[in-house]
């Protein structure tokens, strides 16, 4: 997702309490950041923060991180956390970066779980290798998450649903669950926090396709 190009964010991020500056400096002591030793959970490509936020707020002993790419994109997010409803939630950091490098900032096992929400489809075929359901990025995820980790994928487009499905099957993990229909997926759609596509697309109608995959 893309928004205007907003010159006072990067200013507005450096000085942001919650933006870790130099993640890669990070790597191996995220715990440190956080001051615990609870589980860390990140979201790639996190937008507006809404699915991040809610799910810090749900679950206060979990260490989650959002991901984003675009600094005008991640500054709405940090808007929303300076809103009185999230800001006192300290399980919660956000880092600016693109996700090819997540094994410069998080070390081997550091991340439980990773969660995709409406990723960029990247439709041509030649761009397949950037979706961040290809093989090549499920290795990336493979150095930071244990034998066992956790990605969940949420998508509205199905011709991308079905290349994720054939792309975990590619890089040998375990599919462990998935759907075409969330919303109607008893099982699955419990405790599920909405995203702000999710609302925007289910609400015309669209059904939500959802893949939930385990590490090799």
């Amino acid at each position: 997702m893309r928004l205007r190009n907003i010159p006072r964010a990067a200013g507005e991020l450096e000085a942001h309490r919650a933006v870790i500056k130099k993640p890669q400096n990070q790597r191996g002591h995220w715990k440190d950041i956080f001051g615990n030793k609870n589980p860390i959970q990140i979201e790639i490509g996190m937008g507006k923060g809404r699915f991040i936020l809610n799910m810090a707020k749900e679950h206060p002993d979990i260490n989650f991180v959002g991901i984003e790419r675009y600094s005008s994109v991640l500054l709405r997010a940090i808007e929303k956390y300076d809103a009185e409803e999230f800001y006192d939630l300290e399980n919660i950091r956000f880092v600016c970066m693109d996700a090819r490098n997540i094994g410069d900032v998080f070390a081997e096992d550091e991340v439980q779980k990773i969660y995709l929400n409406f990723s960029d489809p990247w439709p041509k075929a030649r761009h397949a290798k950037r979706r961040l359901t290809s093989a090549e990025f499920l290795r990336r995820y493979e150095t930071v998450l244990p034998s066992g980790g956790i990605v969940e994928f949420k998508t509205d487009n199905t011709g991308l649903f079905n290349f994720s499905l054939e792309q975990v099957k590619e890089a040998g993990w375990t599919l462990r669950a998935f759907t075409y229909d969330l919303h109607h997926h008893v099982e699955m759609n419990n405790g599920n926090i909405m995203t702000e596509y999710e609302e925007k697309f289910s609400s015309r109608g669209n059904p939500i396709n959802k893949l939930v995959a385990e590490r090799k």
